[in-house]
C-alpha cells in the first residue's frame, strides 16, 4: 500500500493541480490507498476517514450501472453536489463551484482525484488519465498486504509517467 500511496503522491499530487487522490478496489469495494487528507474507507482508517464509505460504492455503481443518471443529475461526493462534465465507461469528470472530481476506472481500481478552484482541471484530468493507463495491476485486500513485500512486482515509477 505504501508504494501505491507513493505513486498517487508522486504522479498526481506532484502536479500541484490535484488536491487529494485515492484508489478504490472495485472487487473489494474499499480504498487501498489515499493521499493524506483524503481517505475513503472503514476499519483502521475510520479515525481518519473524511469521505463516507458509501461514496466509494456510489462511484463504483456509477461506472457499472448508473452513467446515464450521473450525466443527467450529477453526483454527490463528500456531501457536495457535483455537476457532470463528462461520463463514459472509462472516466467521469464532475465539477462544482469549489472545484471538481475526476474518476478513472482501470481493470481493478477506480482512481479518484479532486481539484479545487484555482487549479487547472485539464492538468488534473491528464494526470489521472495517464496514471489510469499505466495502472494495469490487480488488487485484492487479502493479497495487498503481501503482494509488494514478498514479490518482485513493483508499481510504476512516478518519474517515468511524465517522460
Amino acid at each position: 500500500m505504501d508504494q501505491l500511496q507513493a505513486l498517487l503522491n508522486g504522479s498526481l499530487i506532484r502536479t500541484k493541480h490535484v488536491e487529494n487522490a485515492a484508489a478504490i478496489s472495485v472487487g473489494e469495494r474499499e480504498t487501498v490507498a489515499s493521499t493524506s487528507g483524503f481517505h475513503v474507507g472503514e476499519g483502521a482508517r475510520a479515525v481518519r476517514t473524511q469521505v463516507p464509505p458509501e461514496n466509494a460504492i456510489n462511484l463504483i455503481y456509477a461506472f457499472y450501472k448508473n452513467l446515464l443518471r450521473v450525466r443527467k443529475e450529477g453526483l454527490y461526493f463528500k456531501q457536495k453536489h457535483y455537476r457532470c462534465v463528462r461520463a463514459d465507461e472509462h472516466s467521469i469528470y464532475l465539477r462544482n463551484a469549489d472545484g471538481g472530481l475526476v474518476a478513472v476506472k482501470t481493470n481493478s481500481l477506480i482512481l479518484i482525484a479532486t481539484y479545487r478552484a484555482g487549479m487547472h482541471p485539464s492538468v488534473c484530468v491528464e494526470a489521472v488519465e495517464k496514471l489510469g493507463k499505466t495502472t494495469t495491476w490487480t488488487f485484492s485486500s487479502a493479497a495487498l498486504a503481501n503482494s509488494f513485500k514478498n514479490s518482485s512486482d513493483k508499481l510504476p515509477n512516478p518519474e517515468n509517467l511524465w517522460n
